[in-house]
């Protein structure tokens, strides 16, 4: 019978990170399912324009200021992030900790200019087919930020105590700082269709 060889698997981390954590893959897989929402919404958006003899109907195009605002502040909001995610992978405890404080405070700002936005879209969403489809998309992404607002707030305590300095917690910031990108370039179409497709 032959010899067996035995691999020491005792020196392999205990948590992987990037494509090697199942987390990583869990949070792709809900980008995904959440991208294909927000293609829906938009679809919706269209199909809703071809069938009104008017776009915006029964209102003037939706205010440019607060969007707009919001809009700079989330991609200016992408190069903290993108420092955090890399600080995450070299294990850079400090740094860590003062990006996310960063992040939440990119969390907590455009939540304050969408309750100026909802107003700015010069409909409630109970007047008509238009009300309702731009408020649905404003609420779905409202809701994006606010889970990842969670999360970056979550993150930051758990930095900022014992269980910090853990492969697990950096590949969780990792993860959220990959969902925070996607949060982001999901708002560029959003914002597209809410302010600029009524004044064309």
């Amino acid at each position: 019978m032959k010899d067996l060889v035995v691999l020491d698997v005792s020196k392999l981390p205990l948590h992987g990170t990037g494509m090697a954590s199942p987390t990583w893959w869990a949070t792709c897989t809900f980008m995904l399912i959440e991208g294909m929402g927000f293609g829906l919404a938009i679809a919706v958006y269209f199909y809703l324009m071809s069938l009104a003899p008017q776009w915006p109907i029964g209102a003037p195009p939706p205010d440019l200021f607060a969007g707009a605002c919001l809009t700079v502040l989330l991609v200016a909001s992408i190069i903290p992030n993108i420092l955090v995610s890399r600080w995450a992978r070299r294990r850079e405890l400090k740094k860590v900790k003062i990006g996310l404080l960063i992040m939440s405070f990119f969390g907590i700002v455009p939540l304050v200019f969408r309750i100026f936005e909802f107003p700015a879209l010069n409909v409630s969403w109970d007047d008509n087919a238009y009300g309702s489809i731009v408020w649905t998309i404003l609420g779905l992404h409202t809701t994006h930020i606010l889970t990842d607002l969670v999360d970056t707030l979550v993150l930051t305590a758990l930095m900022f105590s014992r269980h910090g300095d853990n492969t697990r917690r950096y590949g969780d910031v990792e993860d959220n700082c990959l969902y925070w990108n996607f949060v982001v370039i999901a708002w560029l179409p959003l914002y597209g269709c809410l302010y600029w497709v009524p004044r064309l």
